[in-house]
């Protein structure tokens, strides 16, 4: 049963998992803003051109009320949601590339034997698998 624990606090602790809970308490409250925007906002300057209000908007059929008023007011709310996260991945997506652009290359550690295809240090001027002794040329080919 420790051991369960342990994986487990391991797992909710990670990154990832802790990231993904402070995206969904953001996102709920954002979506708390955008959803006031529509209904507070969008929807009467709409309704100031249509000479009616979203929350009028419904169909009665045999005594059964279809809300479609509310229908447009919820899409209006996904679009505008939709639109949101997209600009924002954009923008974290050109952040991640202009910061991957300015990372400096790494210079090799290791080569190749030419002779046994074995991982050497990039100092190594003997195999330590074949004991093959590498010439200047050879590692400045390896290198290359």
């Amino acid at each position: 049963m420790k051991k369960f624990l342990n994986e487990f606090k391991k797992f909710a602790l990670r990154g990832n998992v802790m990231d993904l809970a402070v995206g969904v308490i953001i996102g709920g409250a954002f979506q708390a803003i955008v959803t006031s925007l529509t209904g507070d906002v969008i929807s009467p300057l709409i309704g100031l051109f249509a000479k009616t209000d979203f929350t009028d908007m419904v169909w009665s059929i045999r005594g059964v009320d279809i809300k479609y008023g509310a229908f447009i007011t919820a899409l209006l709310n996904f679009i505008i949601m939709a639109f949101v996260i997209f600009l924002f991945l954009k923008g974290i997506n050109r952040l991640t590339s202009l910061r991957k652009a300015e990372a400096p290359k790494a210079e090799p550690t290791t080569k190749k034997c030419p002779y046994c295809c074995t991982e050497i240090a990039i100092a190594a001027i003997r195999c330590p698998n074949c004991t093959s002794i590498l010439t200047e040329e050879e590692t400045k080919e390896l290198l290359q």
